[in-house]
């Protein structure tokens, strides 16, 4: 298989803007002819549906959850990426671009990652007009703070909520759109299959969470905004609710998934406390503006943090990499952390954690201050640790947050498929091998707002599309194998629960395939995730029936496409033999312990072709070239 980017040739200042002026467009009167399907509700999914709605195509959109306001978008907290220089320090559309690329390990797409940059000016105008309350300076002009991997304040934010006001400002431009009568809902509603015609996506089919009821929908586009898949690990900061099932049954339908190896540890989450857990809780990036990283200088030093005098203290990130401090990437502040817990310095009562200090920032500021800017956060903190921050310093440890891999798209975020759009976390596009802090909501809205609503439209004029209807066999192919999925889960009545394969899978893959990776634990991760699915196939355990309200139901199908992802994760990830980003070989890391690509041999997107259940994917490349940003060897020192 060839993969076509279609990325167009040209001065990169001047790609996105040439490529929408010779877009095929579709003329108002004719929008009105025209379904699309847009699954998922958050800040990609839900701002595309408004938008496309706007634009006045017959939009449906479908949420698993009971309404788009609980879509996993809301719980991001620090804040959003805009290169508008409202501080005057040296920022531009260029160095956000440039920031992007190196901070994502020269493994993303150029002209995809100055798109972003070039929008991202656009997006909090947008959102400002719709009264998303971002943080002002006391004249009332918007105010910024710093995150990772940058050297410049240009992260917009509402104190420690910056995704649920983003998303509320998308959710109220989708009920305008509900109420004009343009997008129609369909919240608890699970896609579980993608219908595919004549080589075209045409439709998907879905199951109603309340009833059971097994349904088709039929358009001639389908948008996917269905968020990461981190929640394969098990215990991560996603919603429990957020899953892989929709990306991956339309990757067994055609559309090839890329770079799955490409997962994001975040650095300041609160630290593990025991195996009743069932998630883990991510504290904002955006602490590291003001928190200070340390541990004790000596291994086992158990004394309460408030008595270890300065001299005792190693800030290590400030001491390798004086730079940036505590602002270095997450791949890299997460790995460091890593280090020092495994050389025994580690805090707390597992020795997983380190300091995450605000003395110095209170002395210097006012508690006041440090409220105004984190109060939520640290609020959030002492409800789960019972630890008052403003008192001790926080105990932080990394943990899986994000997904850069996703379901590969080409510049116009189409997938393999024609007529299968993927956009926000998703697809691959935009973020490499590690994603920036900040840079998540930028690209949902970027997808959403700026760039499917026209892509979408070049595509339906582009493309006859035959009227199809229920009665196909394409359309009845695809509810069988839904309907032949749902009754041999539930047929198994083995013994053990969904969730102790989800958690005995999280562990593997975490061990594994987490922070560092070895082609021995790689290859001992593929064995037991084989055995271990074949264990599930013939003992899991699914009380009730698929006719009505079953949640046992939802999770086993989700977790019977965790097990196929999980296998690829860790075959993608021996098949890179370097380091990059979030992905972590030891056999392949310089002097220092920093990630050592190899550019001449592993410089491309890998994108996997499923061949069938059991069956070892096919992997095809689509080689990365740097024309504006040259790969060199990462450094933040």
């Amino acid at each position: 298989m060839q993969l076509n980017a279609r990325i167009p040739s040209g001065p990169i200042e001047q790609l996105w803007d040439e490529t929408r002026f010779n877009m095929k467009l579709v003329n108002p009167a004719n929008k009105r002819r025209h379904s699309l399907i847009v699954v998922g509700s958050g800040l990609a999914g839900g701002s595309a549906a408004a938008s496309l709605g706007e634009l006045g195509y017959n939009v449906k959109c479908f949420c698993f959850q009971d309404s788009p306001r609980r879509a996993h978008s809301i719980a991001a907290q620090g804040g959003i990426n805009a290169a508008k220089n409202y501080q005057n320090d040296g920022d531009s559309v260029y160095r956000l671009f440039y920031d992007t690329v190196k901070g994502g390990d020269f493994r993303a797409r150029e002209a995809n990652v100055y798109r972003l940059a070039q929008i991202s000016v656009h997006i909090i105008d947008q959102c400002v007009a719709q009264g998303v309350p971002f943080a002002r300076e006391y004249g009332g002009t918007l105010t910024n703070r710093s995150f990772g991997g940058a050297q410049v304040s240009r992260t917009f934010y509402a104190r420690g909520q910056t995704g649920q006001q983003l998303l509320l400002g998308a959710y109220q431009a989708l009920e305008r759109q509900v109420q004009a009568g343009t997008v129609a809902m369909y919240p608890r509603t699970e896609m579980l299959d993608l219908i595919v015609i004549d080589g075209h996506a045409r439709g998907i089919v879905t199951r109603n969470l309340v009833t059971g009821e097994i349904d088709t929908h039929l358009a001639d586009a389908v948008i996917l905004g269905t968020g990461g898949y981190g929640n394969v690990f098990y215990l991560s900061t996603n919603a429990k609710g957020s899953n892989v099932t929709a990306s991956w049954r339309a990757h067994k339908r055609g559309a090839l998934f890329a770079n799955p190896c490409f997962t994001q540890i975040h650095p300041t989450c609160i630290p593990v406390s025991g195996d009743y857990q069932s998630k883990l809780t991510l504290m904002s990036e955006s602490l590291r503006n003001d928190g200070r990283i340390w541990v004790p200088k000596k291994k086992g030093d158990k004394r309460p943090p408030n008595q270890i005098p300065e001299e005792d203290r190693d800030y290590y990130l400030e001491r390798r990499y004086p730079s940036f401090g505590n602002l270095v990437p997450r791949d890299v502040a997460s790995r460091n952390a890593k280090y020092v817990c495994d050389e025994g310095r580690g805090v707390g009562e597992t020795g997983l954690g380190v300091y995450l200090d605000f003395a110095d920032a209170i002395r210097r500021l006012g508690r006041k201050a440090i409220e105004e800017r984190y109060g939520n956060l640290f609020d959030m903190y002492q409800r789960i640790t019972g630890e008052d921050p403003y008192e001790v310093p926080m105990r932080i440890y990394p943990a899986i947050h994000y997904t850069m891999g996703g379901l590969w798209v080409d510049y116009h975020l189409m997938s393999s498929i024609p007529g299968l759009f993927v956009i926000g976390e998703a697809n691959f596009s935009d973020h490499g091998a590690n994603r920036l802090g900040a840079s998540a909501l930028m690209q949902g809205l970027s997808d959403g707002y700026f760039i499917v609503p026209y892509t979408v439209g070049d595509y339906l004029a582009t493309n006859k599309l035959e009227k199809v209807n229920e009665s196909h066999s394409e359309v009845r192919n695809a509810v069988a194998c839904v309907q032949q999925m749902t009754q041999k889960l539930l047929a198994i009545n083995g013994k053990r629960t969904v969730d102790s394969f989800h958690r005995q899978l999280g562990k593997i893959v975490w061990d594994y395939c987490g922070m560092s990776r070895t082609a021995e634990g790689l290859q001992t991760a593929i064995d037991q995730i084989r055995e271990l699915r074949e264990e599930y196939w013939h003992n899991v355990r699914v009380p009730g029936s698929g006719d009505d309200f079953n949640q046992s139901l939802e999770k086993a199908g989700r977790v019977a496409d965790f097990f196929e992802l999980a296998e690829l994760m860790c075959v993608d990830a021996l098949e890179r033999n370097e380091s990059c980003g979030g992905h972590f070989r030891e056999e392949y890391q310089t002097p220092d312990g920093e990630a050592q690509r190899d550019d001449e041999h592993y410089s491309y997107v890998a994108a996997w072709d499923y061949r069938g259940y059991g069956n070892r994917e096919e992997l095809v490349k689509e080689p990365l070239e740097f024309e504006y940003v040259h790969p060199s060897q990462r450094s933040y020192k």
